[in-house]
């Protein structure tokens, strides 16, 4: 009888803990994965094991693997390597590059690229990922935070680097082309001298000095508010967001695709470095070309892909059409698009993340809650420490208490992410830019003397540990008393059916204390703005003080090369008719949304009406 009871009782408890928590089984694979994960890098660590010791390692093992694939043609591991090997030749004995130096490679996406990286690692060097729709002083801005000695450039852009070679040729720069000729004085051929060299292995010697601190790589912050900083990204820190394909589920048998520029944290962190984590095939594309999407996935059996908030309706919309597609792996969608992607498709698995180039902490949503870019989990809050804090969106500053100390927040309400700065969570900060440095770490926040990491990201927990994008410092702002968050406000435009994509932010009003709402929206194709309609779901939905007062629309959105929406121009150019060519339009006290004149904005900025 007992034996009976104990049996029922085994058999049932697994239900028990299901209905108690239906995540466990997911929670118990994350489990596992940590403790993985955990012992990989202790290893590492120990024992000094860099990304391009796993890529050689993958060599060793399955040389004849497919590893890139571009256009028409395809590398397996072992030519990756022999073409790494001939680069790494030719800088050695061209550029007399040695252990210790930076190379920027201004370079988009294709396999040179990869080519050049590896070869820089061989050599011990450090290279600085520059962003191709930079120009000018923003590029020799770039350039100069890394103290480059030589640029390599890709054929197609000579032409922004003729812009500014004169100032680097008074630097000293050596500057090489992927060309086989340039007759361009200042500017020197690089294809025919790699053509020229042996695909023989490099001495390990060359790199004998670097270590797990070393850095790796500078990647740019896509400056969406300012000039973009370069993060120093340590040999330890490429670890971490390679991983994140491990967490997601990708095996070494999947064909992952890249689109997103290998110059940022998702193409090249994430996505190569991830796939040379697995052993996996990558598939790069040069941009995103919805035309070619669908035709890429069926035609080179794509399983895996990744995306960016922006894109993923029109991703997926092209993935669908290639059945082996079976997870897609990201950050930035909107809740209400993830919900009608499962209610009319429901059979790829999504891995929504969240992450800072220059962070010390990262989640994963596991679990697969709709709407969550990640899940709180035990083992990796004793790993990482971190919290939400009470922010003042006013004075853009965390509340602190009688004592001085930060406020936690508690489940459900929105905080500022702060993770602790220590020896298993690093901030390595911006290359030649310690006031920018600083101005990302926090002091004494629940104890005298720690120091924290500030994302600059507004996020909130719920009640089942899961973690949800609210928005980012400076994108909220306060108006008559009240915090409006420029993300909830667009989701909600975002509704209207004649509105395609929307930009919320706060614009400055003479006479009036904090920031007003306004919107740029992008109408969808053959539709027009119709001012009382939006006046109506503005009215339903949104409290009066988060009502954008001002609406402004555009052809196009501008965003960032990552596709973060660009808010901080918008707002400095205001609403004056006189000097904005797109249609304007004021909110007029229940009336709605009527074309904004000169004798309007003029009334505004006397302050004969009061907002």
């Amino acid at each position: 009888m007992l034996a009976y009871i104990l049996c029922t009782a085994l058999a049932v408890l697994p239900l028990m803990i299901y209905f108690r928590n239906p995540y466990f089984l997911k929670d118990l694979r994350y489990t596992f994965l940590t403790i993985y994960v955990g012992i990989r890098l202790s290893r590492i660590k120990k024992k000094f094991y860099s990304i391009l010791d796993r890529f050689l390692d993958k060599v060793a093992e399955h040389p004849h693997k497919k590893f890139i694939v571009y256009e028409e043609s395809s590398y397996t591991y072992s030519q990756a390597d022999r073409e790494s090997n001939k680069v790494a030749r030719a800088l050695l004995t061209h550029a007399h590059l040695k252990e210790g130096d930076t190379v920027a490679l201004f370079l988009g996406n294709e396999p040179w690229f990869v080519w050049i990286w590896l070869a820089l690692s061989k050599l011990g060097c450090t290279a600085s990922f520059l962003n191709v729709n930079i120009r000018s002083k923003s590029l020799l801005h770039c350039f100069s935070c890394c103290e480059a000695k030589v640029l390599i450039a890709g054929a197609d852009l000579q032409g922004a680097i003729e812009e500014v070679l004169p100032t680097l040729k008074q630097q000293g720069i050596r500057v090489f082309i992927l060309r086989e000729h340039c007759h361009v004085d200042g500017i020197e051929s690089l294809s025919d001298k790699i053509q020229m060299e042996s695909d023989e292995p490099l001495s390990r010697q060359l790199r004998a000095s670097i270590n797990i601190k070393s850095p790796a790589v500078y990647i740019y912050t896509s400056g969406t508010t300012g000039l973009p900083k370069a993060a120093v990204i340590n040999h330890e820190r490429v670890w971490m967001p390679a991983f994140a394909l491990t967490f997601a589920g990708v095996r070494s048998d999947d064909i992952v695709y890249i689109y997103l520029p290998l110059y940022h944290t998702a193409g090249f962190l994430m996505g190569l470095c991830g796939a040379i984590e697995r052993g996996s095939t990558v598939v790069l594309r040069s941009k995103f070309s919805a035309s070619n999407f669908w035709n890429d996935c069926r035609k080179y059996n794509v399983t895996v892909i990744q995306y960016i908030g922006a894109l993923f309706l029109m991703v997926m919309v092209y993935v669908l059409t290639s059945p082996l597609v079976r997870l897609a792996i990201g950050n930035g969608i909107r809740e209400d698009t993830w919900v009608e992607f499962l209610e009319r498709f429901g059979n790829i698995c999504i891995r929504e993340c969240y992450g800072a180039t220059e962070g010390n902490v990262g989640f994963i949503n596991y679990g697969g809650k709709v709407g969550a870019m990640g899940r709180e989990h035990f083992l990796y809050k004793m790993a990482c420490k971190y919290a939400l804090i009470r922010f003042d969106t006013e004075k853009e500053e965390p509340v602190r208490d009688s004592r001085g100390f930060c406020i936690e927040v508690p489940r459900g309400e929105t905080g500022l992410l702060v993770a602790k700065i220590g020896k298993r969570t690093p901030f390595s900060g911006y290359a030649k830019d310690k006031q920018q440095t600083d101005k990302k770490k926090l002091r004494d926040v629940f104890e005298k003397g720690d120091m924290y990491f500030n994302s600059g990201d507004l996020l909130k927990i719920d009640d089942e540990g899961f973690i949800f994008f609210q928005d980012r410092i400076g994108d909220t702002f306060r108006w008559k008393g009240e915090n409006v968050a420029t993300t909830e406000v667009a989701d909600h435009l975002l509704t209207v059916d004649f509105i395609e994509e929307a930009n919320v932010y706060g614009v400055k009003v003479p006479g009036h204390e904090g920031r007003i709402g306004m919107a740029a929206l992008k109408l969808k194709e053959n539709m027009d703005f119709d001012g009382k309609a939006f006046y109506q779901h503005v009215k339903n939905y949104l409290p009066s003080y988060a009502r954008p007062r001002f609406v402004r629309i555009q052809d196009a959105l501008v965003v960032t090369s990552t596709f973060k929406q660009m808010k901080a121009k918008l707002a400095e150019e205001g609403f004056n008719p006189a000097l904005i060519k797109d249609p304007l339009f004021y909110l007029e006290d229940n009336k709605g949304y009527i074309p904004m004149t000169q004798e309007i904005f003029n009334c505004i900025e006397q302050g004969r009406l009061r907002l």
